[in-house]
């Protein structure tokens, strides 16, 4: 008789081993010490032979006889179901663990600063590692990479699901060039999880320009803060650019800012590294008020390595919200109105309104990327820098024009030019 669960539930241990048979080789081997365990006894080129399916409950009836049709269906291919999962398991012990690959992965990118690589391989750590870590390279398929992905959807971190989704299918692109998998299962992944919403700086349009300076020269902050802001108007560079200003950078003789590509990491200062954006160094031109200002701020902090030191620890950069908890002290809605990366904005537009400067050169002084490989070589090498010189003393001198009324960018152009 076929066995039941029942039938199994209520067996009793022996003294000695004993065999409850379901059908067609399949046993349960009941152990003084009742432990129950699946077995398989099987003839294969006329030899007998027994396969393990595990132990009961773990293995319930109904898995032990689904393993069985398996076992008997690979026997009558012409193979020993014993032999195969034997290679199968070798197979899986020998094969390389995600994480084993992702950790060369890591290591194989040899133009990452060592910051950005430790930086990476942590996410990994905390998102990925968990979930597919031990997993074979081999074994894993797209359904396994969702798992990790959709946890991280579904407790809203969009933004850390995409790069994870992206060192994921980069690793395992890694894997088929080295020939350790045929093809990359991670490639289907795409359109898995939401993406994030895109960021959209406000920013104010040019007319409202002179109520912004009237609200700069009325706002009664500290000085190092009313510093920062007119600064960070007058060049319009990155949030972490300015932050992580370092004195040894400003040239004041040559009246050149270089913002490198990347800067010495201060201990305790968390991404103090950064520097430029694009990875490359960036260089500002100084107009003479920038320059007033920069001498106006060494009295304050020249004696200090930032420019910009915090407020309460000057060995610490200020703090990323200063700008805008000033902006927001002038009356500002810093996320529907203007914030300390909208001035980058304010400035690309006048610079292309008036109608004077080359794109080329409006591009490089935003330090943009440009996504056109070959156009980046050039733009890369032709950094204009004659006339991005020009063009930042253009733009100061456009600000100190707009304090009393709105002038169109175009309109100030001709004014200078005619006069």
């Amino acid at each position: 008789m076929p066995l039941t669960d029942t039938a199994i539930r209520n067996a009793k241990p022996f003294d000695k081993p004993r065999k409850l048979t379901d059908a067609q080789g399949l046993y349960l081997l009941l152990k003084p010490n009742s432990a129950k365990h699946w077995y398989l006894k099987y003839r294969f080129e006329g030899k007998e032979r027994k396969l393990a399916f595990g132990p009961y409950p773990a293995v319930t009836l109904a898995q032990a006889r689904k393993l069985r049709e398996d076992a008997r269906a690979i026997l009558g291919a012409g193979e020993d179901p014993g032999l195969i999962k034997q290679q199968t398991k070798l197979a899986r012990k020998n094969s390389t663990s995600f994480e084993e690959i992702a950790r060369r992965w890591v290591s194989s990118n040899i133009r990452w600063s060592k910051v950005y690589a430790g930086r990476s391989l942590r996410a990994l750590e905390i998102h990925a590692f968990p979930l597919l870590g031990k997993s074979p390279i081999t074994a894993l398929k797209t359904a396994d990479f969702l798992v990790p992905l959709q946890a991280l959807e579904k407790q809203g971190y969009l933004e850390t699901a995409m790069r994870i989704q992206q060192r994921i299918t980069s690793i395992m692109r890694y894997a088929v060039q080295q020939g350790l998998i045929a093809s990359n299962p991670a490639n289907d992944l795409a359109g898995a999880i939401a993406p994030p919403q895109a960021i959209h700086h406000p920013a104010l349009s040019l007319e409202k320009m002179p109520e912004l300076l009237a609200r700069f020269d009325t706002y009664r902050g500290r000085l190092l803060t009313r510093l920062a802001v007119q600064l960070n108007l007058m060049i319009f560079i990155r949030s972490s650019e300015l932050r992580f200003a370092r004195w040894a950078e400003i040239d004041i003789d040559s009246a050149m800012w270089t913002i490198p590509a990347q800067r010495e990491p201060i201990p305790g200062v968390r991404y103090s590294e950064r520097g430029a954006k694009m990875k490359t160094q960036h260089l500002v031109p100084l107009s003479t008020q920038a320059i007033a200002l920069l001498e106006q701020l060494r009295r304050l902090s020249g004696d200090e390595l930032f420019l910009f030191p915090g407020d309460h620890n000057p060995a610490k950069p200020m703090s990323e919200n200063t700008i805008n908890k000033a902006l927001q002290v002038m009356g500002y809605d810093t996320k529907t109105e203007i914030c300390g990366h909208g001035f980058r904005t304010m400035a690309c537009s006048a610079l292309i309104e008036s109608g004077r400067w080359s794109k080329d050169a409006v591009e490089r002084q935003m330090s943009h990327q440009e996504r056109n490989n070959v156009r980046a070589a050039y733009i890369h090498k032709a950094e204009h820098l004659d006339e991005r010189t020009q063009m930042m003393q253009w733009w100061a001198d456009y600000l100190d024009a707009s304090r009393q009324a709105f002038i169109p960018p175009y309109r100030y152009l001709q004014k200078i030019e005619a006069n």
